[in-house]
């Protein structure tokens, strides 16, 4: 029977939809996610990625951006802390910082996961050249998302059952899921935010940088902002708690990010990160 006739038609989801699916449905599904939203001044940021592009260096903002809350997890234990079975919690020690990608898998868009080890020892130009490659090489050649591209093709079951035992063991975990926060960015779509879904403790949405009217020292200016959403799990963190890890978030994106990287001059161009100098208060 041809069901175009009725009115509608019916398909299989692709093969690599089955990642998001089974993030989303499986992933932290007892999680009670709980919303922050925060408007971040990104003049600083805008004015930094400027002087490295003078020297030769382009860095994006979702460069800057993993490795400010990166750093700041550094600080926020809790944010990176999963729940267990049996009111067991477990505390990852290295900062993972995760990001969607989005692929073209046989003519098709697919949404992975890629992921950046210790972003907050790394400089931004490093963390900026990592991300490249996630958005140009064959993904063949990237290890996290041919593994990812391996697991969609695997049968229902089989899926479940490697989630369901990395849910629960750190070391299983640490291999297949190991991100300590994740991010999701559509500014570059016009979108003013995002809430994302609660896929693991701490997870943000960013939405565009655009031009508003703020007030300063009591007057009306016009400065680049954005809106970053948190969507965090209650059950590992309280309000008080994320409201000051998005602080802190905040206000290293504002200039604070700058007691962390010490750019000279064009000869030297960037040094290396000083992991010495704490938060600014």
């Amino acid at each position: 029977m041809d069901r175009k006739s009725k009115g509608f038609s019916l398909s299989s989801i692709p093969r690599p939809r089955w990642n998001v699916i089974d993030m989303v449905t499986f992933c932290n599904k007892d999680a009670v996610p709980t919303y922050l939203f925060i408007d971040i001044d990104m003049t600083w940021v805008e004015e930094i990625r400027a002087k490295l592009k003078s020297m030769g260096s382009k860095v994006t903002v979702t460069a800057i951006l993993l490795k400010a809350i990166a750093i700041a997890q550094r600080a926020h234990p809790d944010s990176r802390t999963a729940s267990l079975p049996w009111g067991r919690t477990v505390t990852f020690n290295d900062i993972v910082a995760g990001f969607t990608v989005e692929r073209f898998v046989d003519e098709q868009p697919a949404v992975f996961f890629g992921a950046i080890k210790n972003p907050d020892t790394k400089s931004v130009e490093e963390i900026a050249s990592e991300l490249k490659l996630y958005s140009d090489s064959d993904m063949s050649s990237l290890e996290h998302l041919d593994r990812q591209d391996n697991f969609s093709k695997m049968p229902w079951l089989l899926r479940r059952l490697i989630l369901w035992v990395g849910m629960r063991y750190p070391a299983v975990r640490l291999k297949y899921l190991g991100a300590t926060f994740g991010l999701s960015s559509i500014g570059k779509w016009g979108a003013k935010a995002l809430i994302p879904p609660c896929v693991s403790t701490s997870t943000f949405g960013i939405g565009e940088i655009e031009q508003r009217a703020v007030v300063r020292d009591g007057k009306i200016v016009v400065r680049p902002m954005m809106t970053l959403t948190l969507n965090f799990d209650h059950r590992m963190i309280d309000g008080g708690p994320a409201a000051r890890f998005v602080n802190d978030v905040k206000r290293l994106l504002e200039g604070g990010l700058e007691n962390y990287m010490h750019i000279e001059t064009p000869e030297n161009h960037v040094n290396k990160l000083s992991l010495d100098t704490a938060l600014t208060s």
